[in-house]
């Protein structure tokens, strides 16, 4: 039980940390990319970069190193502005791997608990000569709270990862969306 109360006590630190750090990030309104386009159409780039930098967030950071790279093959401001997307989600993922190795740790912990219940369950028969119902009960009790707490925090620690995931996935799929827009923009303007 020690083991499985020290993996529930990881699981929600991990995941309020997480949760706490996606909703806190910054997003970009519809202004600022008004402001952008309009900046890059008449060929502002340093003002743009300018304008990029002092947002200071994800989006933004993506698009600097897209402006930074303007006069190279679009192929290559792409890549970068992917590589840059990459390291944005990975300062956005943190620990939440452990998550998915808690959920799937957790329930194993709890059936080693079934395990030794069993085991104690057959000791305490070998050891008596009338077998009674409290011979049997410590062990069965045991066993059930292992393998039920296991499963509860394993369950727990998947939807909450799958949770987290399915968030920064969003987060990443805006990204996405915004560098196309980019490169869409980049690609008609004449910079």
């Amino acid at each position: 039980m020690v083991p499985l109360f020290a993996l529930s006590i990881i699981a929600v630190f991990i995941f309020f940390d997480r949760f706490f750090y996606l909703r806190g990030q910054k997003q970009l309104e519809a202004a600022f990319y008004e402001k952008l386009n309009e900046l890059i159409r008449t060929g502002k780039v340093e003002a743009a970069i300018t304008l990029c930098e002092s947002s200071n967030c994800s989006e933004s950071r993506i698009l600097v190193k897209g402006l930074k790279n303007l006069g190279r093959p679009i192929r290559d401001i792409n890549d970068q502005m992917e590589m840059e997307g990459k390291l944005e989600a990975y300062k956005y993922e943190g620990n939440m791997y452990f998550l998915g190795v808690i959920a799937g740790v957790a329930p194993m912990l709890g059936f080693i608990g079934t395990i030794s219940g069993v085991i104690k369950i057959f000791y305490n028969i070998s050891l008596a000569d009338n077998i009674s119902i409290s011979l049997i009960s410590g062990g069965l009790y045991e066993k059930l709270i292992t393998s039920g707490v296991g499963l509860m925090i394993g369950i727990i620690a998947y939807i909450a990862y799958h949770y987290l995931n399915s968030r920064l996935n969003r987060l990443v799929h805006n990204w996405e969306y915004r560098s196309v827009r980019f490169i869409d923009l980049i690609n008609n303007t004449s910079i």
